[in-house]
């Protein structure tokens, strides 16, 4: 498969994964939506960033556009924690734009306002419940569930799910559920009590599993801890003290600051254009091709759009957020280091964000030099997994050399 048109989705559907800049599956894509397609239970080990979201969604999606049928829950996704919930949900909204499919996502936190429309929403007969195990098993305790139309079950993070002690809900919930539904488990681990529930609750699964590729040698890595109200001066100062750079990228998560940092880069004399969700696709080729043909410095890009930018020779990658698929961060910092050049990428990293950073130092397998911020800035949040590594090798070179090419 080395399209998303390869798997005859939808046209409806296809068109938003167009839209949101999906062209290349991954490896974990590849590999399980023809086994979901064909209802097959399935325990997947990937990591988080390896687009196992898009894995599960996408079959699912299918299978409710061609059979045309939007009544009753036809998925429910478990997952940890809610900051999941949330970006399960906006990759729900992303891929759904065209078809009518109603989805909410279920945690606790919110006001007795939220409460209210989860539960309104649950006993209505959503499509698609993402849902954190506490909430959910408090509204089946109050019978607002409607499951009898339910066929696919999902466990994402499954175990972190145990890790955290949800064992024993997530059972009370799959007891809970008509026993005549599809199962999909993804963990990014498979130690034995992740073996032991899914003897339990999955049907002759078919198993997949996923290794994730690390960043090229040539590339430089680093990244600032920041607070949200300094990135905007701190990338100024990246950028004007880096004038011989001749193609660099910069990833933000909203299109909002996409639009800002166009605009601020414009107005401060950078050969700057943007690609976000707002512009039509032949606006977005059209920035895409001025930037290939370096008639543009500088390309600033939502996280969404960024998938189906395939540019080579980056000289610089700058992530104004960290990125939600740590798969992501490896694709983006790779651009810089093709047929053994070198590159830098930098990250912006703010106190919500350290955890996700983490995910990817954990993916990638090793630490990133954290950069100090300019003494001007003043101090940033601070990051108590920056320490050196156990292995107690010098990194003093490294940082030497970071220095020399970055100039900080």
């Amino acid at each position: 498969m080395n399209n998303f048109k390869d798997f005859n989705f939808h046209p409806l559907i296809q068109e938003s994964i167009d839209a949101m800049g999906y062209f290349k599956p991954t490896p974990v894509q590849v590999k399980t939506i023809p086994l979901i397609l064909n209802n097959k239970d399935l325990i997947a080990c990937a990591q988080t960033g390896t687009g196992k979201t898009a894995a599960f969604l996408l079959p699912v999606l299918q299978k409710i556009a061609e059979n045309e049928n939007y009544y009753g829950t036809r998925l429910l996704v478990i997952v940890p924690t809610r900051e999941l919930a949330m970006q399960i949900d906006q990759h729900v909204q992303g891929f759904s734009y065209h078809i009518p499919v109603s989805c909410i996502a279920v945690y606790g936190g919110g006001d007795g306002e939220t409460w209210d429309q989860q539960k309104s929403a649950i006993a209505s007969g959503v499509n698609i419940i993402i849902a954190t195990p506490g909430r959910l098993i408090s509204l089946i305790g109050l019978d607002y569930l409607k499951s009898d139309s339910l066929q696919t079950l999902v466990l994402d993070e499954a175990d972190r799910m145990l890790d955290m002690g949800f064992y024993d809900d997530i059972i009370k919930i799959i007891n809970a559920l008509p026993k005549k539904r599809q199962t999909l488990m993804f963990s990014a681990t498979m130690p034995p009590k992740i073996r032991q529930l899914a003897k339990k609750i999955l049907t002759e699964p078919e198993e997949v599993n996923i290794s994730i590729a690390k960043p090229a040698e040539g590339v430089l890595q680093g990244a600032y801890l920041v607070h949200d109200n300094q990135k905007q001066a701190l990338i100024m100062d990246l950028l004007h003290d880096k004038p011989d750079l001749k193609s660099i990228l910069i990833f933000s998560a909203t299109r909002k600051n996409v639009k800002v940092l166009h605009k601020q880069l414009k107005s401060d004399g950078f050969s700057c254009g943007a690609i976000h969700s707002d512009l039509e696709q032949h606006e977005r080729i059209s920035v895409l091709n001025d930037f290939k043909n370096r008639k543009l410095q500088i390309l600033v890009a939502t996280d969404i759009v960024s998938r189906g930018i395939d540019i080579d020779s980056i000289d610089l990658v700058i992530n104004y957020d960290v990125p939600s698929d740590a798969e992501d961060y490896v694709h983006r910092v790779g651009r810089t280091a093709r047929a053994e050049m070198t590159g830098v990428a930098l990250t912006f990293i703010n106190n919500r964000e350290i955890r996700s950073f983490q995910n990817i130092e954990d993916l990638i397998g090793s630490k990133v030099h954290k950069i100090p911020l300019p003494p001007h800035l003043g101090n940033g949040p601070d990051y108590h997994e920056a320490k050196p590594h156990k292995s107690g090798k010098d990194k003093s070179k490294g940082k030497q050399k970071f220095r020399k090419r970055t100039g900080k």
